[in-house]
Formats: structure tokens, C-alpha cells, sequence
């Protein structure tokens, strides 16, 4: 065995790549006594702890449908009082599948399995996430097509997407890459503040049966699905394909 560090600590299921690089550069991390640094790798016998306490190993794969409510953070970090893991209170630790911001709430998955978070995320792989999502102002013609074509956020240009007004201050909206805060971003930039920002799907999955601050086991079905679906996803993901 020879992998990279924060690989090693997601497949024990104890938070994702992305949440083990944080408590990396936060040094709460060691291997074997000393403390761990981004590009280390885990070999053999290496003895790997966070917050001073063993990882253990990874249990059975859990995966939650989850429709968050407002004032809960995707973040696995306990010393957060807000986080997302003891919101769900399960014993079996799990992370969340990406990130909605603590403003924004609906759809999120959360497992234990680091291979399907990576398979999810990247947006290489075009999986859809479609939001509903409400502004300040009054939309116009302009704006919809200005944010269907692409805006200019975080030095880069966010790929053309769907979006349809749905009243004189909402509208709807499909991504299939996931910027950090990118709907927000996009909006802000186009002079327009959004108040309220939902997921309502997720690929092929919906809130459908979920009752906010809800959430549920995926079904074997729903599960068989989802594998269907990324049977042809590769894993590697970039930091800048995480955010909501």
C-alpha cells in the first residue's frame, strides 16, 4: 500500500478529500507521531491519526439523500456546532457529497464511500444538479441570457447551461460543473443578490418524499441506479469542482 495521504483518510470513510486536506493544513493530522503534511503518502503499517485518535477502518457503505435546511454547514468539522454530521446523527460516520452553502438548502448526498463522492463531483463526468433559485430583483431578459451563455466568476468563465424564469423573480437553473458558490457568484456579478437558492436534483434523484431537514437511505434501487450512472465517471476531481 502507497497512497496519498488524504485518499487514505477518505476511504476510512471519515470525511472526504477535500475536509482531510483542511485538517491537514490545519496540523491535526499525523503519521506515525509526526505531523502530516499535504503531499505525504500513507504506506504499510504507517499508523495515521487525526485530532490525535486512530482512524478506524472504513465500515459498510451508507448512502443518505438528505434535503437540508437552512442554517446547516457541509462540513464534517465538529468544532463547527452547525456541521452537517450531527445534524443527521447517525453512528456511522458520513460526509456530505459536495457542498450547499449554510444559506442555501435541498438535495445533498452523504455516504462513507470517497470513490462515488469523487465519481459525483467531477464535473468531467456531467452530472446534472438543478436548483431553484430567487433573487432580490426583478429578472430581465438580459440577466437569463447572460447567465444561460456564461459570467465571468473566480477568473474563468462558468460553461453555458439551462436556465428558465419561472415568475418576475425566479428562475431555474441546471449546472453541470460546480464553482465555489457559483450560482451566487454568477448573480452577484449580473448586480443581482439572491435570497433564497434551493437543489431540488441531483442527476436523477429529487426531493421527492423528503421532508425538509428529512432524509433517507438510498433504496437498493435508487442505489443500483446511481451506480448505472457513474458507471462511466471517472474519480479524479479538482478543488474547484466542489462548490454548489
Amino acid at each position: 500500500m502507497d497512497i496519498s495521504l488524504n485518499k487514505y483518510i477518505s476511504d476510512t470513510g471519515f470525511c472526504s478529500r477535500r475536509e482531510a486536506d483542511k485538517y491537514i493544513e490545519e496540523c491535526r493530522v499525523t503519521i506515525n507521531g509526526k505531523d502530516a503534511d499535504k503531499g505525504n503518502r500513507v504506506k504499510q503499517g504507517d499508523v495515521v491519526k487525526v485530532d490525535g485518535e486512530n482512524l478506524k477502518k472504513k465500515a459498510a457503505p451508507v448512502y443518505i439523500m438528505l434535503n437540508k435546511p437552512k442554517g446547516v454547514t457541509c462540513t464534517t468539522d465538529q468544532s463547527d456546532r452547525t456541521n452537517i454530521v450531527d445534524f443527521i446523527n447517525l453512528k456511522t460516520r458520513v460526509f456530505p457529497v459536495g457542498r450547499l452553502d449554510k444559506l442555501s438548502e435541498g438535495l445533498i448526498f452523504l455516504t462513507n464511500d470517497g470513490d462515488i463522492v469523487n465519481k459525483i463531483l467531477r464535473s468531467g463526468n456531467g452530472h446534472e444538479k438543478e436548483y431553484t433559485v430567487t433573487t432580490d430583483n426583478k429578472l430581465t431578459y438580459e440577466f437569463i441570457n447572460k447567465m444561460r451563455n456564461g459570467v465571468k466568476i473566480l477568473n474563468t468563465i462558468t460553461k453555458p447551461c439551462f436556465v428558465k424564469m419561472e415568475s418576475d423573480n425566479r428562475f431555474r437553473i441546471i449546472l453541470k460543473q460546480g464553482l465555489n458558490r457559483q450560482i451566487r457568484r454568477m448573480c452577484e456579478t449580473l448586480d443581482y443578490k439572491v435570497t433564497s437558492l434551493k437543489r431540488t436534483r441531483i442527476m436523477n434523484f429529487t426531493l421527492k418524499g423528503i421532508e425538509p431537514g428529512k432524509w433517507k437511505y438510498f433504496s437498493p434501487a435508487e442505489l443500483s441506479t446511481l451506480n448505472e450512472l457513474l458507471k462511466t465517471s471517472t474519480g479524479t476531481v479538482g478543488e474547484d469542482e466542489m462548490g454548489e
